[in-house]
């Protein structure tokens, strides 16, 4: 299976430095969006993009590569920051996955960032936030319109990082000939509800086009944070292989030793990402859907 991808990040409006990063070159592409004030997120971000570089050049991964890479970042996390500095990132992403011989996207997620897939025309969140929020959505006890507006509609309840083992999610899915992925992160979707991604999305057929028309367009909605967003194709049998993305090397490279330290996440400013302390979740092993 070849694809073809697209990438675009901006550190918004609004923030003075951009925590989010990103990898984009086969078998796994990914966003990470990085919490803590500062460097601090800054280097939890790279850090993901770092751990899961390893990846590169393979022809596809499993679970148990993600995982691995999950365990590393966190442990590396530990290492840079330090016990007693807080900072954190979520992960999502995909990676290309073969079973019996078949082509399947393998979809991970720990935290608030997305995963959407884009098929006969129909957008759908494949994963899902781990946020307080979404808690209570599930629960029936908001409504999508009052979850818009909910004031912990930033804390998230699972991140790589805070001392935790990681507990990321895994969605097993076969992979469609027209598949379009969107990998973003929670500034993109804070800004453009499912019906303007769905709209530039079908609209721009160059996925490297349709990542920075939904940046651009996060910009344009307001841009009051980090905004990143990655989009895959399943490559079209006419597509020749210059049009395959090379990985953008700035986001391969190692966070700056000696980081100042982080703000605690009681200290994190209006509407930063925080998370919030819960007890561990056992992660879920891949689940394979249609």
């Amino acid at each position: 299976m070849r694809t073809s991808w697209g990438s675009a990040t901006d550190r918004g409006r609004v923030r003075a430095l951009n925590e989010d990063a990103l990898l984009a070159y086969p078998p796994v592409f990914l966003v990470a969006d990085g919490m803590g004030g500062h460097e601090a997120g800054d280097v939890a971000s790279r850090l993901a993009v770092e751990q899961f570089s390893q990846l590169l050049g393979r022809g596809t991964a499993t679970a148990e590569d993600v995982h691995a890479c999950f365990e590393r970042t966190a442990e590396r996390l530990t290492e840079a920051i330090g016990a007693d500095q807080v900072a954190g990132t979520t992960v999502a992403g995909v990676v290309v996955a073969e079973l019996d011989g078949g082509a399947y996207w393998l979809v991970f997620n720990i935290g608030d960032s997305r995963v959407y897939r884009l098929a006969a025309g129909e957008l759908e969140q494949i994963s899902v936030d781990h946020s307080v929020v979404q808690d209570l959505l599930d629960a029936g006890d908001l409504s999508p319109e009052e979850a818009a507006v909910h004031p912990e509609r930033h804390v998230i309840t699972r991140a790589v990082g805070g001392g935790l083992a990681p507990e990321p999610d895994y969605w097993l899915l076969p992979v469609g000939p027209t598949d379009r992925l969107l990998i973003c992160s929670d500034g993109l979707t804070s800004e453009l509800d499912d019906a303007e991604l769905r709209a530039i999305l079908l609209a721009h057929e160059d996925p490297q086009d349709a990542a920075q028309e939904l940046v651009r367009a996060a910009l344009g909605a307001g841009g009051k944070d980090n905004v990143s967003a990655v989009v895959v194709d399943v490559a079209r049998a006419q597509r020749t292989a210059d049009m395959e993305r090379t990985a953008d090397l700035e986001h391969l490279r190692p966070p700056t030793p000696g980081a100042p330290p982080a703000r605690s996440w009681d200290e994190a400013a209006d509407g930063d990402t925080v998370p919030r302390t819960t007890a561990p979740q056992q992660a879920r092993t891949p689940e394979v859907l249609p």
